[in-house]
């Protein structure tokens, strides 16, 4: 069935849906008040080195200090940039030879750089990319091994790989992609193909590698013209991410309620997408809310409860804690003449397309307990674990899956790099102060 994305901009706050079949697929937010430095390159300069920790500290020009883990900064020094930006396209042949001559086992404090040594020098200019967005009392966590995404490719100007991504499963249609992009004119760094590459044609991908390399460009020169700390790079907002990684074949069409973003959301689908995709775009004009009017307003209210109700009378009980997020699967309701096991099974299958589904919509991270109702037969847990794995295949973001224990619980991951989306809209209460609970005198 065709989708169809919602965007909503109202107080300091844009919102997006993206509707499957009329029911809430997918959800982002995006508040002025919360900014998001997640992507974006810096030139920044190191402020102190921690060999016990493994770690540098480096000033980007935020408030603190980002993290920079030692073992990833091999390719982290200026210099060569600097002062003989000719040198670019070799500087990636001398890095691979370095690393090939540190692949020695070390000691885990030091990195690959010998014990009591590091790559990096106090004072010394870095280019670095935030992966994790500042928490807490902490900064942002860094990286040397900058990434550009497009619509179809990620560039990686420092690795030298070409890679597909898993979720492309035919042999033939990888290889054709790889072949494609073997052809570009682009010789130093490499490319991840991402899902959505699948059936394109190869004009499209080529305009797409170039596209993001002609980025990099830019932010080699930024960086090399100025000082640090330095916003060398910045990841585009939440209607620019929309259009990269949502505008697709399978969408069918785009509303938006505000006449200025409406103008801006045109501009990056021609220069994205191509002038054919801007019939999809549509200006809503009414005055009633856009999700009130699609009717997901309810659904979007309920991506903040703890109790999720499933239609057979079952329930999905999601609790975020600090250190995993635990999710339990209840009959509640839910009545039928079959035997406990085959009940047990009925209720596990439907419950895990939500359980997916909601990590999704409250773009939930780290680690994650499922406790399904126990089954008792192999074939009725692989079922359960196999469709749990096909819908968490829907997500943009990497997720892995052990099998379920002996104990009947399924541990799993899902990346997150910036902040949950519970932890953005609400603060702990000043009554009970996050406990959930008032206690009674």
């Amino acid at each position: 069935m065709p989708k169809d994305i919602l965007i909503h901009i109202a107080d300091g706050e844009r919102r997006v849906a993206v509707v499957d079949n009329k029911k809430l697929d997918d959800f982002y937010i995006e508040l002025d008040r919360y900014e998001s430095f997640l992507g974006n390159i810096y030139k920044g300069k190191v402020e102190s080195i921690l060999p016990s920790i493994n770690g540098a500290f480096v000033n980007v020009g935020q408030d603190k200090n980002g993290f920079l883990y030692l073992t990833d900064a091999d390719h982290s020094n200026l210099e060569d940039f600097n002062k003989k930006p000719e040198l670019l396209p070799n500087l990636l042949d001398r890095l691979l030879n370095r690393k090939a001559k540190t692949d020695a086992p070390a000691e885990k404090s030091s990195g690959r750089h010998g014990k009591g040594g590091s790559p990096l020098k106090v004072g010394q200019e870095v280019l670095v990319q935030v992966e994790k967005d500042p928490f807490g009392t902490k900064g942002a966590r860094l990286t040397t091994h900058v990434s550009i995404p497009g619509r179809f490719v990620v560039y990686m100007p420092y690795d030298n790989h070409l890679g597909v991504s898993q979720k492309i499963e035919q042999p033939e249609e990888r290889h054709r992609l790889r072949e494609i992009i073997k052809e570009c004119d682009i010789k130093e760094g490499g490319f991840i193909i991402r899902t959505v590459s699948a059936g394109q044609d190869k004009a499209e991908l080529l305009n797409d590698a170039k596209f993001v390399y002609d980025k990099w460009q830019q932010v080699l020169k930024v960086a090399r013209e100025k000082k640090s700390p330095l916003l060398a790079y910045k990841e585009g907002d939440i209607i620019w991410k929309v259009v990269r990684d949502h505008l697709r074949e399978d969408v069918a069409s785009v509303h938006i309620d505000s006449k200025e973003e409406y103008e801006k959301l045109l501009k990056y689908v021609e220069t994205l997408v191509g002038p054919k995709a801007l019939k999809k775009i549509h200006l809503h004009r009414g005055e009633t809310n856009i999700f009130e009017v699609h009717k997901i307003s309810e659904e979007l209210e309920k991506i903040y409860d703890i109790k999720v109700y499933l239609k057979t009378g079952a329930y999905v009980v999601i609790e975020p804690t600090e250190g995993v997020t635990v999710v339990d699967v209840n009959s509640g309701r839910y009545k039928t003449q079959a035997s406990p096991e085959e009940a047990a099974f009925n209720v596990n299958m439907e419950a895990a397309p939500e359980i997916a589904r909601q990590l999704r919509l409250r773009d939930l991270g780290g680690i994650i307990v499922i406790d399904f109702i126990d089954m008792m037969r192999e074939e009725h847990k692989r079922k359960v674990l196999d469709l749990l794995r096909n819908e968490l295949a829907k997500d943009m973001s990497k997720t892995e899956v052990n099998k379920i224990s002996s104990l009947g619980l399924v541990e799993m991951t899902r990346e997150r790099a910036g902040k949950t989306l519970e932890s953005i809209k609400f603060a702990s209460c000043p009554y009970c102060h996050g406990r959930g609970k008032v206690k009674i005198d």
